[in-house]
């Protein structure tokens, strides 16, 4: 099976969203798992959004994405992780 090529040209600014149940420290977990693909990262540009009724956060990140493999991997970390429910 051949590998499908990316249509996305690298580097890139590729903006990530993540959500989970709003509880402690996820923003913090899930920032560090970005931090972790993406050092340059500039956490300033994060934004966090709460749903109606407080029960779950919405967080994005606009990385600089350098490879596929790259956004490959900080996708399974996030989606590894047990206070993440979804990452698109």
């Amino acid at each position: 099976m051949t590998e499908q090529p990316s249509l996305i040209e690298y580097p890139c600014d590729f903006p990530i969203k993540i959500m989970g149940k709003a509880q402690q420290d996820f923003t913090q977990v899930a920032l560090a798992i970005v931090k972790s693909h993406a050092p340059d990262f500039d956490t300033t540009t994060m934004t966090v959004r709460s749903s109606k009724n407080g029960t779950y956060l919405s967080i994005t990140c606009t990385i600089r994405a350098t490879s596929r493999p790259q956004l490959d991997a900080l996708y399974q970390a996030l989606s590894d992780h047990p206070m993440v429910a979804v990452a698109l």
